[in-house]
């Protein structure tokens, strides 16, 4: 007897070997699945400018980590709300210091190493949170968070379906010939309601749609689609509701190793993962 809907994961043409570096970006679905892949004995590196959630920001950390720019004083700003502390436009608020020098410090750290993995990896994860975007009215550039400054400062727009494949062929041209590998995350962003948390995921969806049929190095990863059918139960979120709990974050990374992992490589990601579990040094989300 069956009890759910099955969502097929047919083999990659191209494995992950569980030995070669992988550089994830996006949601904080990526953080989770990034410690697994972590915990399974693969170097990896995630979200080197914190959680990421539109795909404009996130092909302009990409950007930045082709050319390797360093940040400066110039991407330095006072976050808002009596915060006290400073921070970036391209960075979520984790990366926010009490000084300057102490955040760009910490920034460029990151950006260096984040940078050295991406010239030696051929595969990037990128998840997609939200077609949503933030843009500043100084410059119409889209932020990676509003650093909870006053929304006078900003425009809030849902991108279009074209505007979404657009964000996405930049990501797809600055990878060169490796490897791209789409998801988007099941987490709900409710804020605006769940309607609009639809539309924003559908439109991600669409934008996918438009740009995998032409672009043979890319692929699909259905983590949105085996958690919303699947799984369909809130038994297998959080007690927030949106995000998904740890049993459904195990069971999507079980079923990405099915897909991207050749047998050999699961087994002993798995033999690894246990091991480190023992020993209680999985950071699991």
């Amino acid at each position: 007897m069956k009890f759910t809907l099955g969502v097929e994961i047919k083999p990659a043409a191209r494995r992950i070997a569980i030995d070669e570096p992988v550089l994830l970006l996006g949601s904080c679905f990526s953080d989770s699945i990034a410690a697994r892949m972590k915990a399974s004995g693969m170097p990896v590196c995630a979200n080197p400018f914190g959680t990421l959630y539109n795909p404009e920001s996130i092909a302009s950390a990409l950007e930045r980590l082709e050319s390797g720019r360093p940040f400066g004083e110039a991407d330095c700003m006072e976050m808002g709300s009596g915060a006290g502390k400073i921070c970036s436009f391209h960075h979520h608020t984790s990366f926010a210091r009490e000084s300057a020098d102490a955040f760009l410090q910490n920034a460029n750290a990151s950006l260096l190493e984040a940078a050295g993995v991406w010239k030696q990896s051929r595969v990037l994860i990128v998840t997609l949170g939200t077609a949503m975007v933030w843009r500043r009215l100084e410059n119409g550039e889209a932020v990676a968070n509003c650093l909870k400054r006053p929304g006078g400062e900003f425009t809030h727009e849902m991108l279009s379906v074209a505007g979404v494949s657009a964000a996405l062929r930049r990501i797809i041209a600055l990878a060169g010939g490796r490897s791209v590998i789409f998801t988007v995350s099941p987490v709900r962003h409710p804020g605006e309601g769940l309607h609009r948390n639809s539309l924003s995921k559908a439109t991600l969806l669409l934008g996918l749609e438009e740009i995998l049929p032409s672009t043979p190095g890319a692929t699909y990863f259905p983590a949105y689609e085996i958690v919303l059918d699947e799984l369909r139960d809130y038994r297998f979120f959080a007690e927030d509701f949106c995000h998904p709990s740890k049993i459904a974050a195990d069971y999507v990374w079980e079923r990405f190793c099915d897909g991207f992992l050749t047998p050999e490589d699961k087994e002993k990601a798995r033999l690894l993962a246990k091991r480190a579990l023992s020993a209680g040094h999985i950071p699991f989300k």
